[in-house]
């Protein structure tokens, strides 16, 4: 690998200064940082890190979402394969990681703890100890990946604390996942080991994990939207929090990723090497990250920026190789030839989505903007000849239907409130 220096205004989020130098790499190590005495234009930092992110929601393979979010200065996620897993099993994780590893962006996988989801849940795939033990036997697997059977931690579920166990045996960090959670109960969580949570959405639960040893990921997603919510609490626990997607859609990630997090949260007026410590450091730290921070020996994983206001991206480089530039991806794509699948059902029909009531009354799944938490309600839908009941636009209460994608069974057909179409479908 031929030798580069780059010069630029380094920022040591570290030691909380900014200085001229000029970084000597070779075989993709920062071998020598010579600081300068002439004044350069640009700066230089460490990438940036999605501390939690489900890749599967971009609907892309991780080959993919890397052409993209390398150009937004990101050069390492934290991945947790729960979607995949959920539809493949194990070969889905594994078919997650051989295709990552085509890819220079750094993913670092989890061992997924809850698939299926719950018990009511049909799954195309079962994750079960044996897997998580062999999963996170490898050094590759970093973590045991968010714990959504909360009621199953603090009421101490055979399953769930043999899941745990093994996390503790093999010394990697649990995710968690509780929304809503505090005082005794999530006292009782955190106490299994539990030392993140992704999922807190006002700033006074965040505030209780964070004081109770949890570390908290602020999320903004395309579907959940926290960071309003606990961006405040950053000054006081900048060392002890994250940013991170969870899940972000294909036409959202062109626009931007983490970076914007970055923007956001210096806007509001935080402190620059604060917040790069969320952006940047904290999930090397928490998760055991083979990133560099940008020291001597580190590995050259780093970007360049116009300036710390509009903190434009203007090349991204991963372990010495510069992989964006000037709002361009440099990876190629990558041709897959195995892609597997688990869709085992044959075409519907437009009588199986309909649904016969005897009342025009109905329950309803109250949605709540920018969270993935829902609300029951009642309310009223059309009734047609037979008794079939409509979707009631007026009132917005749309008709939504669940497809077993893995066996043939009956279609499920319930009422969602706060989606607002007037037209048109959502798959």
């Amino acid at each position: 690998m031929k030798a580069i220096e780059i010069k630029g205004n380094l920022i040591d989020i570290v030691h909380r200064r900014i200085y001229p130098a000029k970084l000597r790499i070779s075989e993709g190590v920062i071998q020598e940082i010579v600081p300068l005495l002439e004044p350069v234009e640009t700066f230089l930092l460490p990438g940036f890190i999605d501390a939690h992110i489900h890749i599967e929601s971009s609907m892309l393979v991780p080959t993919e979402f890397a052409r993209a979010a390398v150009v937004h200065g990101t050069v390492a996620t934290v991945s947790d394969p729960h979607e995949i897993a959920n539809v493949l099993g194990k070969e889905g994780v594994y078919y997650m990681m051989e295709n990552a590893k085509k890819s220079p962006l750094k993913f670092y996988f989890g061992a997924p703890s809850c698939v299926p989801a719950t018990s009511f849940e049909t799954a195309g795939g079962e994750i079960t100890v044996e897997d998580i033990s062999e999963l996170l036997g490898r050094t590759d697997v970093k973590y045991l990946s968010e714990m959504m059977n909360w009621p199953g931690v603090i009421f101490d579920d055979p399953e769930v604390e043999k899941k745990l166990s093994v996390a503790k045996h093999y010394g990697k960090p649990i995710d968690g996942h509780a929304p809503g959670l505090v005082g005794e109960q999530a006292l009782k969580y955190i106490s299994k080991g539990i030392s993140t949570d992704h999922e807190c959405y006002t700033e006074q639960e965040a505030r209780f994990k964070l004081e109770h040893g949890m570390k908290i990921i602020i999320r903004e997603g395309s579907a959940a939207k926290n960071f309003e919510a606990l961006i405040g609490l950053l000054d006081m626990y900048f060392d002890r929090m994250m940013f991170c997607s969870d899940d972000k859609h294909p036409d959202e990630l062109l626009i931007g990723h983490i970076n914007l997090l970055v923007k956001r949260a210096l806007a509001k007026g935080n402190d620059l090497f604060k917040v790069l410590q969320v952006a940047c450091l904290n999930p090397i730290l928490h998760y055991g990250l083979e990133v560099g921070q940008m020291r001597v020996g580190d590995a050259a994983d780093f970007i360049r920026i116009d300036n710390t206001t509009d903190f434009t991206v203007l090349d991204t480089y991963i372990d010495g190789v510069m992989v964006a530039a000037q709002g361009k991806s440099l990876i190629s794509t990558v041709q897959e030839t195995y892609l597997p699948n688990q869709f085992n059902i044959s075409s519907k029909k437009i009588i199986d989505f309909s649904l016969n009531l005897s009342g025009r009354v109905v329950n309803v799944i109250q949605v709540i903007d920018k969270e993935i938490i829902t609300r029951h309600t009642r309310g009223r839908v059309a009734l047609t000849k037979g008794f079939k009941a409509h979707s009631n636009l007026g009132a917005d209460i749309l008709k939504i239907v669940v497809v077993n994608r893995y066996q043939e069974a009956p279609v499920s057909v319930a009422f969602i409130k706060g989606f607002g179409l007037s037209r048109g479908a959502i798959a």
